[in-house]
């Protein structure tokens, strides 16, 4: 009798159409990991050669069954604004898979009950459920995100004038470096009950990160605050969820200024954490 094939264990990637899941995607691959990626439509999804594809939407929990067959791992991002729905989400995590690795904010705070806004609350209730699920957990605790920045294209191609609230300057980190270290936890054993802190190398407000893509560019370009209510109705305008304005917004007046750089990208890649200069001179074409 012929020796039946043997399993081969693949890593499940949420949110792969996305900023930072797509950079997991690609880091996992590179690293020849077999990779599977939970969407809505596999048939209508455009991937890389060698990653698979599963049906499936976390807002309904019982499709993910088929998904989670032959899953070890899965990195997940929680796209909703509250943990609604995120029990029976984990439970089918477990019953399919031994590790969760999770994409956090840098902002959630251990020493209290309530966070500072609403989008800290959320990952840090979603914390706690993936603590109690029964999981192998690692949670990735990201600063602002440079990708954040492509939502000022738009601006910049017209006017050359980024317009919106202010929000507290943070260590911005390229999406490349979360996913580095998201694909070192997601296949090596030693990270289990880790909570890591990942920063870019330094502090940069929104004019500062505007200036830095105008730099890109070779030509001015600038931010200018605008109130939280004029930026209320404009968000609300332009067709944004009322949820999401506020929870954004709430960020934008309640947000603490963080000074925090970590070293924890280079201690677990072996590489220095880029710089925003170094993102916006790769995605300076998308501001032209």
């Amino acid at each position: 009798m012929a020796e039946a094939d043997p399993i081969v264990s693949e890593i499940l990637v949420t949110g792969a159409t996305g900023n930072v899941g797509r950079e997991v995607m690609a880091q996992l691959l590179a690293v020849d990991t077999a990779v599977r990626v939970l969407v809505r439509d596999p048939d209508s999804a455009r991937l890389p050669e060698g990653v698979g594809a599963a049906a499936g939407d976390l807002s309904r929990p019982d499709t993910l069954e088929g998904a989670l067959r032959g899953t070890d791992s899965v990195f997940l991002i929680w796209p909703f604004l509250t943990t609604e729905g995120a029990p029976a989400v984990l439970k089918r995590l477990a019953a399919g898979a031994r590790r969760v690795v999770y994409l956090s904010s840098s902002g959630v705070r251990a020493d209290t009950d309530r966070q500072t806004d609403p989008i800290n609350q959320l990952h840090a209730d979603m914390e706690r459920l993936i603590e109690e699920s029964g999981l192998e957990w690692t949670i990735l605790r990201s600063n602002t995100i440079a990708s954040n920045a492509r939502g000022w294209a738009g601006q910049i191609r017209a006017t050359g004038v980024v317009r919106g609230p202010d929000i507290a300057a943070t260590a911005v980190i390229h999406e490349r470096d979360i996913a580095t270290v998201a694909a070192r936890t997601l296949t090596d054993d030693g990270h289990a009950g880790a909570k890591h802190v990942l920063t870019g190398p330094e502090v940069l407000s929104r004019a500062e990160q505007v200036h830095t893509i105008g730099q890109a560019l070779g030509r001015p370009v600038r931010f200018e605050k605008v109130p939280v209510e004029a930026a209320r109705q404009q968000m609300l305008a332009d067709g944004r969820p009322p949820a999401l304005v506020e929870a954004l917004l709430a960020s934008a007046e309640t947000r603490p200024e963080s000074h925090v750089i970590t070293q924890t990208v280079e201690e677990l890649t072996g590489a220095p954490a880029r710089t925003f200069r170094s993102w916006a001179e790769e995605h300076a074409d998308e501001f032209r």
